[in-house]
């Protein structure tokens, strides 16, 4: 068996994410082509040292980007070679840097969502409004809205975990029509025999019948049928990230704004604005999905107080414009 296919076995044995495998995967490939085509069997941890430095002092990667590929190469090594003994040691880590979030105000955020129409304005309204990454957003079945607890349950977030945030209001009309909408593709692709839904991990097992229901489609489901990678069935996924982040790209040019933002500053803002508006940290730790309060607390750095609070001395001019007397 080729060692891409042992690979892929071995991610889908361990339940991985398919964005994830791909992702793992390039790392792999960019691996044996720094070390010559050697095949991994033949190389060891001397070799990820030096790639892991590569990374850093050539490519001038971030640490996530270096520990992604480290965690790639473990798995490779592990999981699919067998080398449960392999000790890796002596390479130069990245350094964290610390970067504060962008953040729309409220007013930015505002004038960019009026520059939204149709799906990509329901996206926002959630992203800003309950705080979802545009993953989550996109990955919503219509099982996970629930309109009389005002809640939205967001599934196999960040990490594998499941969490509880709010319903926001001015979503409501949208996420019915999407819904109903959802259901005319869903009863359409029925009447001509497509009965198949993505489900992850072990559910598909568990629930073999979940393709016939409205409840396990996703909310944002696109208007073509495709073949799902994994598992070889033709059904209805949702639709690609793209076409949001190029709507929400094109809303932020249009109002105005010149800030190095993107679909992600929707739930910084929903995060720093919570926090001015008095809630307590826990709270939005815990609809954010953080597992430390120490990554949510990155947002009190932003809050809107204007260096902290203080109050500039030239702001204590009498008169804009105009020096105040020497001496």
């Amino acid at each position: 068996m080729r060692l891409q296919e042992q690979f892929r076995l071995a991610m889908r044995t361990k339940n991985y994410s398919l964005q994830t495998e791909r992702a793992y995967w390039s790392w792999v490939r960019h691996y044996i082509r720094f070390n010559g085509m050697r095949h991994p069997a033949s190389i060891g941890s001397a070799e990820i040292s030096r790639f892991l430095t590569y990374l850093v002092m050539k490519r001038h990667v971030a640490v996530n980007t270096q520990q992604q590929a480290l965690s790639a190469l473990v798995f490779l090594y592990k999981k699919v070679l067998n080398r449960e003994d392999l000790v890796i040691d002596d390479w130069l880590p990245a350094k964290r840097r610390k970067r504060l979030p962008v953040v729309f105000s409220r007013h930015e955020a505002v004038s960019v969502i009026a520059h939204l129409q149709g799906t990509p304005l329901l996206a926002a309204l959630l992203m800003y409004g309950a705080g979802l990454r545009l993953i989550e957003t996109l990955r919503l079945r219509v099982k996970d809205v629930d309109f009389e607890r005002h809640e939205i349950t967001v599934r196999e977030g960040k990490g594998g975990k499941d969490r509880i945030t709010l319903l926001p209001q001015k979503s409501i009309p949208l996420l019915q029509a999407h819904i109903e909408r959802s259901r005319i593709l869903h009863e359409e692709a029925l009447a001509s025999g497509v009965e198949f839904v993505h489900l992850p991990g072990a559910l598909a097992r568990k629930y073999p019948n979940a393709g016939k229901t409205l409840a396990w489609q996703y909310l944002f489901a696109s208007h073509q049928l495709s073949v799902d990678p994994l598992s070889g069935n033709r059904g209805r996924h949702h639709i690609q990230a793209r076409s949001i982040q190029k709507a929400v790209r094109q809303a932020i040019q249009k109002a105005g704004i010149h800030k190095h933002a993107s679909c992600h500053t929707f739930r910084h803002s929903f995060a720093t604005h919570l926090l001015e508006g008095g809630y307590d940290i826990r709270t939005v730790q815990e609809l954010l999905g953080h597992a430390n309060v120490n990554t949510t607390m990155i947002y009190t750095h932003v809050l809107n107080k204007g260096g902290r609070g203080v109050h500039s001395p030239v702001d204590a001019f009498q008169t804009p414009g105009t020096l105040p007397p020497e001496g």
